[in-house]
């Protein structure tokens, strides 16, 4: 073929391209583009635990801002560091809100209930009613609802707006010491207050379908709770077993994958007892590190699922890879 051949002709250029023209200026979409999406694919993940089944469904993203305000006792260069390493923000740490529901074959049990309507952390949280109904689970079928601490981010979610449990077959499962001390009169700062407000809104209305659980008690088949007392004083974490299998739901033994977790006494800004939440961290962290128990952590990167490992001084945070097949 002649090089000449392959060069088109000047006319039929000039007709094709004001043809686009014209295409363009009447308004009809380019067919070679699609619209940008606006949406990502619905937000929960299930997985197989022994012979049981977890599902993982969330209440939305958790902005708390500027790391040095939330993190202490680490100094700027070494937060800068951390972060920079595990290439994460400097300006802003993001916190998932990974709700887990197991269906055990006998009942449906839910771990923490988000924010409810509160946006106190802004307009990404309040996701969990609508995340479960996308996972296909009906809330009249959830049998126990079996909070870790009476915080705003993991009661938040028990009572709706018009003052009706959205869960209202279920029994509820938490510590004495935090209901005691979140439906009484408020202490400390002011800015503590609403949290004060939001136990009472969500915990009062379902006292008498709640049970208090201790230390060490299997209070459900299969289901034992640990006490890690300091974030708050009634802090609980939760270990599973199914066949087998071990899985433990850590709720806010941590925060953060990385800045209580290499340098685990580090503290948090929201602990009640900063200094006894880094013991008990370091404890229960030791403790699942030791025995290979994977976690499910309520705040790390979606869906939560992993395994910690002692590194240093420190710990290590391994994520497990989704499986897409159940």
């Amino acid at each position: 073929m002649h090089p000449q051949s392959l060069i088109m002709p000047r006319r039929r250029f000039l007709a094709g391209a004001g043809a686009g023209l014209a295409l363009a200026a009447s308004g009809a979409p380019a067919l070679a583009r699609a619209p940008m999406a606006t949406a990502q694919a619905p937000y929960f993940y299930r997985f197989k635990f022994g012979d049981w089944q977890g599902t993982v469904v969330s209440d939305g993203t958790l902005p708390l801002g500027d790391p040095k305000t939330n993190f202490t006792g680490l100094t700027p260069a070494e937060m800068e560091k951390q972060l920079t390493d595990n290439f994460l923000p400097l300006n802003n740490a993001v916190l998932e809100q990974n709700i887990l529901i197991m269906n055990t074959g006998d009942r449906m049990v839910l771990f923490d209930t988000g924010m409810g309507s509160l946006k106190l952390f802004g307009p990404t949280t309040g996701k969990m009613m609508s995340t479960i109904k996308q996972a296909g689970i009906d809330p009249k079928d959830i049998d126990a609802v079996v909070m870790s601490h009476a915080h705003i981010d993991h009661c938040g979610g028990n009572i709706g707006d018009d003052g009706k449990p959205n869960f209202p077959n279920a029994q509820y499962f938490i510590s004495q010491a935090d209901y005691d001390f979140w439906t009484g009169d408020p202490k400390g700062p002011d800015g503590l207050k609403v949290f004060f407000e939001t136990a009472r809104k969500n915990l009062v209305p379902v006292r008498d379908k709640l049970t208090f659980i201790k230390d060490d008690q299997q209070f459900l088949p299969g289901i034992t709770a640990l006490s890690a007392p300091g974030h708050t004083m009634g802090h609980m974490i939760f270990v599973m077993e199914s066949a087998g299998k071990q899985l433990s739901y850590i709720g806010d033994l941590t925060h953060h994958p990385v800045l209580l977790m290499e340098k685990p006494l580090t503290e948090f800004a929201y602990d009640h007892d900063p200094k006894l939440s880094a013991q008990s961290r370091v404890k229960m962290l030791t403790m699942l590190a030791d025995k290979r128990i994977p976690i499910l952590a309520y705040h790390f990167a979606w869906p939560g699922i992993g395994h910690v490992a002692k590194q240093g001084e420190g710990f290590r945070y391994f994520p497990e890879g989704m499986k897409m097949e159940l």
